[in-house]
């Protein structure tokens, strides 16, 4: 298990362009990407997790969305 295969939350916010904000809502919805919890404040992000949320989440046209929805 390389270092480099964990995101932080804030890593996980700069690379899908949102706010670390936005990241703490999706963790409390359980709308986001698996996550692991390091201690009480520290959060971590498997890469592979996130790609596979990420590719869960890519639809090929509007109603294909709102179909899985």
């Amino acid at each position: 298990m390389a270092h480099d295969d964990y995101l932080t939350d804030a890593q996980l916010a700069d690379q899908l362009h949102v706010t670390t904000r936005t990241t703490m809502r999706w963790r409390r919805d359980g709308s986001g990407p698996s996550y692991l919890r390091v201690g009480v404040r520290r959060v971590l992000y498997r890469q592979a997790d996130v790609e596979s949320w990420l590719a869960n989440r890519r639809f090929a046209h509007r109603s294909a969305e709102a179909t899985a929805a």
